[in-house]
């Protein structure tokens, strides 16, 4: 028989003594502020959280399979019951505890749960410890039944709207440890890419996850041939999107797993992502891991009261914000407050929950996008305090997957990278007092037309991810979310009649005339609209107008000069001399993209500050040129072949597909299948780039 280690004993006791006199002590006021619960002393208190932890320890894991088999609904009725019943049990046991019925233990248990987890997060607080016990007790069978190989697998976390100056800046503070100790140590380099034109989200992860970044023009467009109005975070256009180009050959389809992302890399385990969530063939329940996380009080429960906890924080940030006259700023609307709550704690609780199943099962390509940095810099500004404080979150989720590495049955790389950066500023409304589409109709007046403009819908996207999941089991949850879901994933159409079409992805803005099924030229557009280009040109909130000449080719308009893309001349003031090096380049290749506008506008870039006005009411932006949007980072094992200057989103996608083979955790393509690979097959419903 083997001998038991004194140092684990000891290391147990000091992690068990100190949680069940935490669980003693929030059992003791659960108990005595429900009517129908008391208790003769405290010791038959703590004898009763005893009981309730041995009873939690067998019968919890036999209560997630069960609820796991009823799918999604029984998940529900699991998380609602399981700990009440659990308590009800621990309390009618100990003896000189009185419990008049179910109820009272019902109410006891949430009471107690929220006591344990506000508790838990304050004594714990910087400390994985916990989180991580939690997730390799939940794993455990997952870990035993998969193969162990010495072949690595990759683990790739998007840092959605990280951009490489502020990544250096918070390294270099030592404000996000796990990086910090990855870069000074050595073990990772840090190197910026290009995000080209548009730097949106579902444009760089096109590129990033399929090397097709030329199909997406921006975060929303119309279709002139078909007349729809494309909202890429909306399940049903991101899963028509990719349809258009994936090849099966995507970043993560040599047995990948695609989480929380737009498009899905190929992935044959697609979850929380937009492109695969509405799709019939792949409904299903929950797997018994996720059933665990969410029945268990440490898991979704946890989350909830986090969650809480993290909207009444934004309140009080937000209206610190306005007692101390910070500018720029927006307002920050009461949805949001649920909104930062969501993606801020339980998506990043989920994610890393899902994260952690499938590093334990061996999954050989694992790309996880975190979105907290991004929701809350769109709101708050991508330097404010709250903003930087989302990082550390991330960053305690690095470190948290570095250390679960050590237990899966294989050896993990960890990658770090973003999609695009942010730019902060005023938006064009503060500025004005009236917002683009308006200018628009104000420049078309006595024109006899009527605008048609897409709503922002971006920062909704992962909820409805979420709840599109949740609703993919055909069962109790999916009937009731069914409905708010369809209304709220059905893409608005531009209005019957309507002349112009106005769509903005943050200071990137595109204008459709829109009863013209092609895209009409400079001359075309001043022939019947003869105050339109020269409203837009001469505004301050315009840094420059994109149109293609019939006679000139693609141009780029400022105030005072004109930048001909064909062949780079330029007559005047170079308008796109303040926006980097890369600009022409970027708007030469935006000309060629299917469904871009009859005419792209980019906003102002404040030389002295370096701000910039977005079309949308975001403090902090992306979409278009000007300041750091265009700089993402991408933080790699140093001992990986270091990469060329990586332009586009494509050139990331080749990079890392390189890594993946030379690691072995991808199949290499015949030559045969790379020539395929190459010349991808013509979008469904959408032109080649011309």
């Amino acid at each position: 028989m083997a001998a038991v280690n004194p140092g684990w004993i000891g290391a147990q006791l000091r992690t068990a003594v100190p949680v069940l006199l935490l669980d003693w002590a929030a059992l003791s006021i659960a108990i005595a502020v429900t009517p129908g619960l008391s208790a003769s002393t405290g010791w038959d208190v703590l004898l009763a959280a005893v009981l309730l932890a041995v009873a939690a320890a067998v019968l919890r894991p036999l209560f997630a399979a069960f609820a796991a088999r009823l799918g999604w609904a029984g998940v529900v009725a699991g998380w609602l019951l399981t700990q009440a019943l659990l308590v009800y049990l621990a309390l009618s046991l100990a003896p000189h505890i009185q419990v008049d019925g179910f109820w009272p233990a019902f109410w006891a248990s949430w009471i107690y749960s929220a006591l344990v987890s506000a508790a838990m997060w304050v004594v714990t607080a910087g400390d994985n410890s916990a989180v991580l016990a939690h997730l390799l007790r939940t794993t455990k069978k997952t870990r035993r039944a998969a193969a162990t190989t010495a072949v690595p697998g990759v683990v790739m976390i998007q840092i959605d709207g990280l951009s490489a100056p502020l990544a250096r800046w918070a390294i270099q503070a030592g404000n996000l440890p796990t990086l910090t100790r990855w870069i000074r140590s050595g073990s990772h380099t840090l190197v910026e890419w290009h995000a080209q034109l548009p730097a949106t989200t579902p444009a760089s992860q096109a590129g990033l996850l399929h090397g097709a970044s030329a199909h997406v023009p921006a975060f929303r467009w119309l279709e002139k041939e078909t007349g729809r109005l494309v909202v890429t975070n909306h399940p049903k256009d991101a899963e028509y999107v990719e349809r258009g180009f994936s090849d099966g050959r995507g970043l993560l389809a040599d047995g990948g797993v695609s989480l929380s992302n737009v498009f899905s890399g190929d992935a044959p385990t697609s979850l929380l992502t937009m492109s695969t969530v509405a799709r019939k063939s792949s409904r299903r329940g929950p797997t018994r891991e996720v059933s665990s996380y969410l029945v268990d009080p440490f898991g979704l429960t946890r989350s909830l009261v986090l969650t809480a906890g993290e909207m009444i924080k934004e309140v009080f940030q937000a209206r610190r914000q306005r007692a101390r006259d910070i500018e720029p700023r927006v307002h920050r609307a009461a949805s949001y407050v649920a909104l930062r709550g969501v993606t801020n704690v339980l998506l990043r609780d989920l994610n890393l929950n899902l994260a952690a199943e499938h590093m334990m099962r061996g999954a050989p390509a694992i790309y996880c996008d975190f979105v907290d940095y991004d929701e809350i810099a769109h709101h708050a500004g991508p330097t404010r305090a709250e903003s930087l404080a989302s990082l550390d979150g991330i960053d305690w989720v690095l470190g948290t997957l570095e250390q679960l590495a050590a237990s899966a049955p294989r050896p993990y790389h960890l990658v770090v990278l973003s999609d695009h950066g942010q730019s902060q500023g005023a938006t064009f409304l503060q500025r004005y007092g009236y917002t683009l589409e308006v200018l628009v109709r104000r420049l078309m007046a006595g024109d006899g037309t009527d605008v048609s403009t897409a709503p922002d819908n971006e920062q909704w996207g992962r909820v409805r991810a979420l709840l599109t999941e949740v609703s993919g089991e055909q069962q109790l949850v999916g009937r009731l979310t069914g409905g708010v879901l369809r209304a709220k994933e059905e893409p608005p159409a531009p209005a019957q009649g309507a002349e112009l079409v106005v769509v903005a992805s943050g200071n990137l803005g595109m204008v459709y005339l829109a009863r013209e099924r092609r895209r009409l030229t400079l001359e075309e557009i001043e022939a019947r609209h003869p105050n339109l280009l020269t409203g837009l040109i001469a505004h301050p909130g315009v840094g420059f107008v994109v149109v293609r000449s019939s006679a000139r080719g693609p141009v780029a308009l400022g105030r005072d000069g004109v930048h001909h893309l064909a062949d780079g001349r330029v007559d005047g003031t170079d308008p796109l001399a303040p926006f980097g090096p890369h600009a022409a380049a970027d708007l030469r290749r935006h000309d060629t993209l299917p469904h871009v506008g009859d005419i792209v506008l980019n906003s102002l870039l404040d030389a002295s500050t370096g701000e910039v006005a977005a079309f949308e009411e975001l403090v902090g932006c992306h979409g278009g040129l000007g300041g750091a949007q265009t700089r993402p980072v991408l933080i790699h094992p140093a001992g990986w072949a270091a990469p060329g200057p990586l332009v586009g989103a494509d050139a990331v996608h080749r990079q890392l597909i390189g890594w993946l083979e030379d690691s072995g955790s991808r199949a290499r393509l015949e030559p045969a299948d790379q020539a395929r690979r190459a010349d991808p097959p013509d979008p469904a419903g959408q032109a080649q780039p011309r």
